[in-house]
């Protein structure tokens, strides 16, 4: 039965790509938004309060 159980699960290297495909598009999201809150223009910035 253990045997079972440790063939199902993923190895080492699927784990990493698993956490990776989530962690770079989330960190490039939150980049591009910290730049963007810094970087827009204040007539911008008035139109997206609207």
């Amino acid at each position: 039965m253990w045997a079972t159980i440790v063939e199902r699960l993923p190895t080492m290297i699927e784990l990493i790509c698993t956490i990776l495909a989530f962690a770079i598009p989330y960190t490039v999201y939150k980049v591009n938004r910290s730049l963007r809150e810094s970087g827009d223009p204040a007539w911008k910035k008035a139109e997206q309060q609207k």
